[in-house]
């Protein structure tokens, strides 16, 4: 790609309200100054006069996010029902939630959220039926909320807990130790570490970690040569030893795992496919070499379990919906593998070790069903589950104490005590949340797409809903890195679906709720394919009377952000409401930003060839956008200053664009939320307000009148 840069039409510009580019809906937008960039790609030169937008530490762009949150937050604040959702969503949210017990060394731990906290704590008994105390309470890390537990791990000897937090939402962690005896803070911190957790062995632990990144550019900055250090306790971080790098790759992620008997070391490199490459290191042998297990990207290969001589893997190697294998320690390698549960019609998605047997999760038409096996692969039962919906599970191999927990659209998070031998679940906590489940329903369609492919969609409602072709709807989707969209239970979506809202959510092609090739369906040159599984899920609804386009809201996360603006710009005539929520807007820039290039094992990037080039610039959704005044649907774009997985500067643009083109009278605006990321880790009272302004502006949009 070749950079062509023009002169420019004239300085930044200092904003303020005062200017606008244009007056829409009596909404004076802010006017973001249009530079004569050109960027050449296979000889097409594409316009990106919005550059500027991507140094997010000028004071330009600051005064440009300033006049756009308050150009937002002045049409928020005169939906009249806004104040009273925001007060009814304060309420319900008000209600204790425990997460489910699990089991390290003798002693039972558990987070638990009274009801309003800003993070959940973690709690400690001696007992499963004793008191409990405070272990490590996150809300004490700052005063606002906005420092968040992302992950623990307790050493093998008991003595240790090291945990990572994230700073108002950012990917960066930092590592603390915690002395279980005294529960004080040891000395040892690790800072500049991503995607990583800790990983113990004898007197220290394995972790990853970059470079420092250049002051001002922590958040934007491409991440290269990703490292894994071992930390002995006690020593400062600029002693860590670097365990293990690769210089010819430096856009690769490096990740070490020890497993609990500190019998084997795992060293997984990836970020250069669809899955990953594995090594494995004999701990048990002094001066063991460190043994390629497997080397194909494209696959997934994840170490499950030791026991004994044996590693049990995890893997779509020869096996689009997944199998469980095995090889012997000193054998590991991918050839001398051995099925223990085979590929089989359904998605193998969760293995857990637990009283000597197996606890199997498979996914049917995106649902979790649980089955025990025995420790040789053979099915016993199944695990009986409330309804269709998500369940996890927390268990020792060597114990036979078992909880799991189970949720589903309009299920709270509720948590089981299990009994492996006799298959009985006993409940142990059922939250009390202030609505009432048997007024709703959740079923379960399949609509045929573009080209006839069934896809499923799960629709919850009111059980009194007429078919009458007039109900609002919030359309969910995201289609994209085999990530799969189970039943879950939110409780923001119940004064939506309160006031007779349809709350629908598409399995897309992209996800992985049917395995690899439902996967790769969606990526790519195939990518259109999502597209169009979402834009024909609004189209089955109406043909089937549940609602019509003036009453339809769509809404997706991240990839699911780029799913929103895609279809806004090839169907705006069939919604109402648009939500791109920290979306991927610029898909031939998105590589060039933290971990973007990443995400190129989905989608390709405009550099590797013509045709790529010319398939990412045919719909992403900034270079797409109409300007022949075709209605657009209310959109309200938000991002977050502190979002290094995809950068604020994709909302950015997108917004900019938008508000300059000729796409009709609906509100096109932006919320950008301060000290916050991509999403992981948001305290409860961010959530709250975002969720309110969100879900006023739905309402709002769709003409509805709610009883709050």
């Amino acid at each position: 790609m070749k950079l062509v840069q023009l002169t420019l039409l004239g300085g930044f510009l200092m904003l303020s309200i005062s200017c606008n580019t244009k007056t829409e809906n009596n909404i004076t937008y802010p006017e973001a100054e249009k530079q004569n960039i050109i960027d050449t790609y296979f000889g097409v030169e594409i316009s990106d006069p919005y550059r500027w937008l991507e140094d997010d530490t000028t004071q330009a762009v600051a005064d440009w996010v300033a006049a756009e949150n308050e150009i937002t937050q002045n049409y928020l604040s005169k939906i009249p029902f806004r104040d009273k959702l925001k007060q009814r969503l304060t309420d319900i949210v008000n209600y204790e939630k425990i997460g489910t017990p699990f089991k390290k060394h003798g002693k039972y731990y558990f987070f638990k959220n009274n009801g309003l906290q800003n993070q959940s704590v973690l709690y400690v008994k001696e007992t499963i039926d004793g008191e409990a105390s405070v272990l490590l309470d996150p809300n004490t890390l700052s005063e606002d909320g906005t420092v968040a537990l992302s992950g623990i791990s307790f050493s093998n000897s008991g003595k240790y807990l090291a945990y990572t937090i994230s700073r108002s939402g950012s990917d960066w962690r930092e590592i603390y130790v915690l002395d279980l005896s005294t529960r004080q803070l040891t000395s040892d911190h690790i800072e500049w570490a991503k995607f990583t957790g800790a990983s113990w062995f004898g007197d220290g632990f394995y972790y990853s970690a970059y470079d420092a990144p250049a002051k001002g550019k922590e958040f934007s900055n491409v991440n290269e040569n990703h490292k894994i250090y071992y930390h002995k306790m006690g020593d400062e971080q600029s002693k860590d030893k670097l365990a293990y790098q690769n210089p010819e790759y430096p856009k690769r992620f490096y990740s070490a795992s020890v497993n609990d008997d500190e019998t084997v070391l795992f060293i997984t490199e990836s970020g250069a496919g669809l899955g990953n490459r594995l090594f494995m290191q004999n701990l048990k042998k002094n001066g063991s070499p460190v043994i390629e297990v497997a080397s194909d990207y494209e696959y997934e290969y994840a170490p499950v379990e030791v026991i004994g001589n044996t590693v049990y893997f995890y893997t779509n190697y020869n096996a689009p919906k997944y199998r469980l294998a095995k090889a012997d320690i000193n054998s590991p390698e991918i050839k001398n593998w051995k099925d223990v549960i085979p590929e089989s019609e359904d998605v193998l998605t969760g293995v857990n070790f637990v009283a000597k047997q197996m606890i199997i999760i498979y996914d049917k038409d995106a649902s979790n069903h649980a089955y025990v096996y025995s420790a040789d692969g053979n099915q016993k039962h199944e695990v009986k589950l409330p309804t269709l919906g998500s369940v996890g599970f927390s268990g020792d191999k060597d114990d036979k104490e078992i909880f799991y927990s189970f949720s589903s659209f309009t299920f709270p998070n509720t948590i089981y005590k299990y009994d492996i031998d006799n298959n009985v679940s006993e409940l142990y906590i059922a939250p009390q949340v202030e609505f009432n489940s048997n007024d709703f329903i959740t079923e379960q369609v399949f609509y045929p797409s573009k080209d006839g492919t069934k896809i499923p969609m799960f629709l919850t409602y009111k059980k009194d809903l007429k078919l009458d072709g007039t109900n609002p709807v919030y359309l969910y989707g995201y289609g994209g890195f085999n990530i799969s969209l189970n039943p879950s239970f939110s409780i923001m979506r119940i004064p939506f679906l309160e006031n007779g809202g349809i709350y629908a959510q598409v399995n897309l092609r992209g996800g992985g709720e049917y395995g690899e090739e439902w996967h790769i369906a969606g990526t790519k040159m195939q990518k259109q394919n999502v597209f169009d599984d979402f834009i024909a899920a609004a189209e089955y609804l109406i043909e089937k009377q549940y609602t019509n386009s003036n009453k339809i809201a769509i809404a997706g996360g991240s990839n699911g952000g780029l799913l929103v603006g895609a279809c806004v710009n090839q169907r705006p005539d069939l919604f109402r409401v648009a939500l791109p929520m920290v979306g991927v807007m610029d898909m031939l820039r998105y590589h060039k930003f933290t971990i973007g290039w990443n995400w190129a094992s989905d989608y390709g990037t405009s550099e590797e060839s013509k045709e790529m080039f010319d398939y990412l610039n045919a719909y992403s959704p900034i270079h797409n956008i109409k300007n022949d005044g075709a209605a657009y649907p209310a959109i309200l774009i938000t991002t977050a200053d502190h979002d290094d997985r995809v950068v604020p500067a994709h909302s950015f643009k997108y917004a900019a664009t938008l508000q300059a083109a000729n796409t009709g009278n609906a509100p096109k605006l932006i919320r950008i939320e301060t000290k916050a990321g991509h999403g992981a880790g948001k305290p409860i009272t961010k959530t709250i307000q975002e969720q309110a302004d969100l879900y006023s502006f739905v309402m709002y949009n769709l003409d509805m009148k709610p009883k709050l």
